[in-house]
């Protein structure tokens, strides 16, 4: 008889719940509650992501047909469909982003950098940009976006160099992505890659204000004039290399300083492509490979989207939604952890579908990702003759 851990209670087990305490009382979540804490919710959250539900009906339903396994699980004894509904309504929000922020900032010190990105390891390496998460307007009126239609933007900065979200901002669709600038607090000599929707001067300015570097797409009409130009090698696809300064009255105001432009030639997909930076160390070649590595953050919001719950919410108000968005970044984080932990090769989304059936085994952690996959092993004797 397995008496270990079940594998939630296991994978669980990477958060330290002193820390989610100091974030709970620090917004004061569990003010007179008695049973179902905020402690319970997260992890009855988190269940739900694991556990690929559809809905809150649909976890609830779940947990309450494993009642007996609840006290080892950790998720209390008060788990019912108005509780978690409830708890998703009133209880902050930030107690979750600020639970999540802590989990980022132990994930990105334990989790090895992208050795594919060795050559830039004097810089932190970051990803800015948006998504789009359509909604009702009828059931979401307050996510303005449309006419006829309801959004809510995720604004995310993304470590490229750990693939770890370091910074979300939920907002209505309405809001545009180029404010999140505003918000950023921007590391000294870090580069901040983003598309040409990111492109403001005055904020720009304030980037390279801050002694960070920025690397976007120029837009077809910017007036500039060139103040000189750098040789470069057309067989690596660096067509142009220049320095230049902006001419336009308002533009020039905004952004005085000069800055690099580069048009780059991309052999595979027979496009050109023309970049902005304050980075005068770098190649201009290494300038194009940063900005290639921007796809590393539209690769990340296919993953939560496909694979965890965020198109689909559990609750209709603005907390409940963010609850569930800032859950599921935990969720995200918890994996990552659970990966470097454990030491195993396989991906981040392997993982995710081996515990989202396992969820209640009592099977050793490690043991589920290190046993070969049967369905690749071949039966011993495989070459006998049958005898009918």
């Amino acid at each position: 008889m397995n008496t270990g851990k079940y594998v939630f209670a296991q994978v669980v087990s990477v958060l330290d719940p002193n820390d989610f305490k100091k974030c709970v009382d620090k917004h004061k979540g569990n003010y007179k509650i008695k049973d179902f804490t905020c402690w319970h919710q997260l992890l009855c959250m988190m269940f739900g992501q694991l556990a690929n539900r559809e809905s809150l009906s649909d976890l609830v339903l779940c947990l309450q047909s494993q009642r007996n396994k609840w006290y080892h699980l950790g998720i209390g004894n008060s788990i019912s469909k108005s509780n978690l509904a409830y708890a998703n309504e009133k209880r902050s929000w930030q107690i979750f982003a600020d639970f999540a922020y802590l989990l980022i900032a132990e994930a990105r010190n334990c989790i090895a950098p992208n050795p594919e990105l060795k050559e830039f390891d004097a810089y932190g390496v970051y990803a800015i940009d948006t998504t789009t998460i359509d909604l009702c307007l009828e059931v979401f009126w307050w996510a303005k976006f449309r006419k006829h239609k309801a959004a809510v933007r995720l604004h995310t900065l993304l470590d490229i160099k750990s693939d770890i979200p370091c910074y979300l901002h939920i907002t209505d669709g309405k809001t545009h992505e180029v404010n999140v600038l505003d918000l950023i607090e921007f590391e000294r000599s870090g580069i901040y890659v983003m598309d040409r929707a990111f492109l403001d001067f005055s904020r720009l300015y304030d980037i390279h204000e801050q002694f960070a570097y920025f690397i976007t797409r120029a837009k077809t009409n910017m007036k500039f004039k060139r103040v000189y130009s750098t040789s470069t090698n057309k067989a690596d696809g660096v067509m142009v290399d220049q320095t230049v300064k902006l001419v336009n009255f308002y533009a020039a105001k905004q952004y005085p300083k000069k800055f690099r432009r580069i048009k780059f030639y991309d052999a595979e997909t027979k496009k050109k492509f023309i970049f902005l930076t304050n980075n005068f160390d770098l190649t201009a070649l290494q300038i194009a490979l940063l900005y290639k590595q921007r796809w590393k953050i539209e690769l990340f919001f296919k993953w939560i989207k496909q694979h965890l719950k965020i198109k689909s919410f559990w609750g209709y108000s603005q907390n409940a939604v963010k609850v569930q968005v800032y859950c599921a970044i935990i969720t995200f984080v918890t994996v990552a952890l659970v990966k470097q932990k454990f030491k195993t090769e396989l991906t981040q989304y392997q993982i995710l579908q081996i515990l989202s059936i396992t969820l209640l085994n009592k099977t050793p952690i490690n043991q589920l990702f290190q046993d070969a996959l049967l369905q690749y092993v071949k039966e011993q004797n495989y070459n006998q003759l049958k005898m009918f």
